[in-house]
This record gives C-alpha cells, structure tokens and sequence, in this order.
C-alpha cells in the first residue's frame, strides 16, 4: 500500500520575491501617486484662489472621500477573488468576476453619489462658516457625478493588477494628470487672459471651487476609458462566454469580503473627514493647513498603498495556488517595502517643511500652522504604510474583517479622544487634532502586523475553495 507524498512547495527567497514585487508594485504605485497627486494639484490651484476656496475644496474633498471610501472598499471586495481566481489558472472565472464588478460599481456609485449630493447640510452643525459650506456644495454638485465612474475603474484596475497588466494604469494615470494641470487653471480661473490663439478656450467663465471638481470628474472619465479599452483588448478566455447581466450569488459573494473593507476604508477616510470639520470650526486657516498637509501626506501614503496592493495580488496568487509559506513570504517583503519607503517619505518632510510649504503657495496666514502638520506627518509615516499595506496583504488573504475592527478601536476608542483632548482641552488646535490622528495609525499598523504574522503560521485557504 503506497501513500500519496504531496510534492515540496516553492518558496522564493526574500530577495526574489522583493525584485517581483517590485516589478508589480511600481507601476501600481505610480497610479496610486498619479490619483494622490491630481488632488495635489487641485488644493495648490484652489489655494491660489483664497483662503475660503481652499477650505471649500478640503471640506468637499473631505466628505467626497468619506462617503466613497464606502464604495471603494466594496469594489475591493473584487480583490482577493480576483487574484486567488488568477493564482489557480481560473482565468474564465475572472473574467466573469470583473463583469459583475462592472454591476456592482453602478448599483454602488449611483446610490452613493446621491447620498454624497445632500451631505453639506452637515457643516453647519459643526460650526462651518457659510461660504466654506456654499463652497463645499458646489464642489460636491460636479464631483459626484464621478463616483460611479471611479468606483468602475476601480474594478478594471483590480482585474488587471490581478493579471499583471499594469501598463494601461500608468498611461492612465499620466494622461488623467496632463488633462487634470492644465483643466484646473482654466476652469477655476477661467479663460479670459488667454493669449488669442487660444480661441473658443477664452470664452470658458472662471468657476473657481466647482470648476476643480469639474476638471477632477473629466480626468476620471478619461482614465475608466483608457483602462476599459485595454481590458476589452486582452484577456480573452476560451470556453463559455461569462455572464453579462448580474449574477447574484458572484455579487453576494463580492459584498460579504467588500463591505468589511468599505467598512474600514469609511472608518479610516471618516475619521480623517472628521479631522477636517474639526479643524474648520476652528477657522479658514486651520482647515487650509488641514488639507494642504493631508495633500502631501497623501501623495507618499498612496505609493505606499500601491505596494500593499501589489502584496495583496501576490498573496491571492499564493493563496490560489495553496502556497501558505509563500504567501507569509510575500506578505512580510511588502511589509517591508512599504516601511521603507515612507521612512524615506517621513525624512522628507522632516527636513523640509519650509520648502514644501513655499511650494504649497498656503496663504501667510496657513503657513505657521502648516509647518507642524508637516513635521507630526513625519512621524507618522512609517506607521502609516505599515496600515496601509497590512490591509492589502490581509485582503489578499480574504481576511478583511479584522482590518476594519482594528481601525474602528484604534482610531475611534484611540486616536478621536486624544484628538478631542489635544485639539480642544488642552488647546493645542489643529497640530493637537494631528497628534491624535497619529495614535490612532500607530495603533492600526501594530495590530495589522500582528494579525499577518499569526494567520500565516497557519494554513491560508481560498475564499472559493
């Protein structure tokens, strides 16, 4: 009687599997960058528009992000399900997966753009004043058409990160920010002083906030075209054609793993949302420097997420191809990755506060507030990627639930009291809102790290086994 020997499983070394990673990570960090920096460029256009501008777009960019994060985390759902399709060579199954992702971003978007059209009725009430308020309306009234379409793109850029095709989200991202520079100069201030040859552009009026949200609803437009013309173009599957109208069970299936992760993601956007109602009852300039420093942060924070999203792809593949050892291998290399370079992140802002605000344009009066932001951002950094990837590899994993309960005690039971303590008791504004935010990731990014290393001593199992 003989007995059946599974055959060894391959394990890279950490030097293989961090020059892999690499080749996946940078072209999705290069997106992640390229969407972190149209908002960039969006708050240094507006804040050369005036201080209440400026607060505006922070308050409107603020709720847009808590009210979509929602969304995003569901469409993140697709993940797991799309990576650990392709790491056991099911690629009709993902196919099929993208096409219901496709469903689930138009039930999402649309109910949630709606709820995002009625959501500054809300600032007063926390003491905003009534131009921000006004402001942050009109933003919001040509933003949210967009959050359908971002929530689609979200979807292809699932399916192609989980293919390893990640060209067409670079050439996306490039052209989205070309169009989102030069969209943003001419439809905040308008086209009057365009020199003649310019033509039918001198005649577009100036719209100050609303045109910003108008360039960013374009520049979302352009990059969901771009990325569905290069899905539709590769991945062709023999056999059955996939389903094209929604399949129940697949989306069931999709919103039991994606709403933990909107759940997280609305938790983690709401508290820093939170932040910056906070920081507007305390004036124009306060939230100014609020939206500026969480502009820059941003931009590092998402090449860091862009590494986690790489982790999270070669973990699925890991664990499609019921490769534990692998997977832990593949989880802990972009942990690393994604703490060294916000180091690097946190040096900069260090070292440089000065210059990155000269470069923010901030008005004289948001400039001594937003030095300190700048200088408690470098602390935080690295605890920041360390969250942000350990999401991602969990994802990766299947395991999102633990991502959002981690985040709701360590920012809300955490980081909101000692931000309600430093800000306002004992009075140390916006900088102390800041501190809190700070305890509240370090808290995250602990139990994150803690949470990987005791699943992948086990046995990681795929979501559809």
């Amino acid at each position: 009687m003989s007995t059946a020997v599974n055959p060894p499983q391959e394990v890279k070394p950490y030097r293989t599997e961090l020059r892999e990673l690499s080749r996946l990570a940078i072209p999705i960090a290069i997106a992640q960058g390229g969407q972190a920096l149209m908002g960039l460029v969006d708050t240094l256009v507006v804040g050369r528009a005036g201080t209440s501008a400026l607060a505006a777009v922070g308050l409107g960019n603020g709720l847009f992000f808590a009210v979509s994060g929602f969304g995003m985390g569901l469409m993140m759902g697709f993940d797991p399900l799309l990576s650990q399709a392709i790491g056991a060579r099911q690629y009709a199954r993902a196919r099929a997966l993208l096409w219901q992702g496709g469903w689930m971003s138009l039930f999402a978007g649309v109910v949630l753009a709606a709820l995002l059209m009625v959501s500054p009725v809300l600032l007063p009430l926390a003491g905003i004043g009534a131009a921000e308020v006004s402001g942050a309306h009109d933003y919001l009234l040509w933003r949210a058409p967009s959050l359908p379409l971002m929530l689609a793109f979200l979807t292809m850029r699932s399916y192609l990160q989980s293919t390893a095709f990640t060209r067409p989200l670079v050439v996306a991202t490039v052209a989205a920010n070309v169009l989102n520079l030069f969209a943003d100069i001419l439809l905040v201030f308008g086209g009057a002083d365009l020199p003649a040859y310019f033509g039918p552009l001198r005649a577009v009026p100036a719209m100050g906030v609303a045109g910003s949200a108008l360039a960013t609803t374009l520049c979302t437009a352009l990059q969901l075209g771009i990325v569905m013309v290069s899905v539709r173009a590769t991945g062709k599957t023999e056999g059955a054609r996939p389903a094209r109208m929604p399949v129940w069970t697949d989306l069931a299936q999709a919103a039991r793993v994606g709403i933990p992760i909107g759940l997280h993601l609305g938790a983690e956007i709401g508290v820093f949302a939170l932040a910056g109602v906070l920081a507007g009852g305390l004036g124009p300039a306060s939230v100014g420097a609020h939206q500026i420093a969480i502009s820059f942060a941003s931009l590092t924070f998402t090449v860091a997420l862009g590494i986690g999203n790489a982790g999270s792809v070669r973990v699925g593949w890991a664990v499609g191809a019921h490769n534990t050892p692998q997977a832990r291998v593949s989880g802990f290399t972009a942990f690393a990755g994604g703490a060294g370079f916000m180091a690097l992140g946190g040096l900069v802002f260090a070292l440089f506060p000065n210059a990155l605000a000269e470069l923010s344009g901030a008005p004289a009066d948001v400039v001594p507030l937003l030095i300190p932001l700048l200088m408690v951002s470098a602390v935080f950094q690295i605890f920041d990627g360390v969250q942000g990837v350990g999401a991602g590899v969990l994802r990766g994993a299947g395991d999102t639930r633990f991502t959002f309960l981690a985040n709701m005690v360590g920012h809300y039971a955490i980081g909101l009291p000692l931000t309600l303590l430093l800000g306002f008791k004992l009075g140390l504004g916006v900088v102390g809102i800041w501190w809190g935010l700070c305890a509240g990731l370090v808290t995250v990014a602990v139990a994150l790290l803690w949470r990987f290393h005791r699943l992948s001593a086990g046995t990681l199992r795929p979501l559809e086994a």
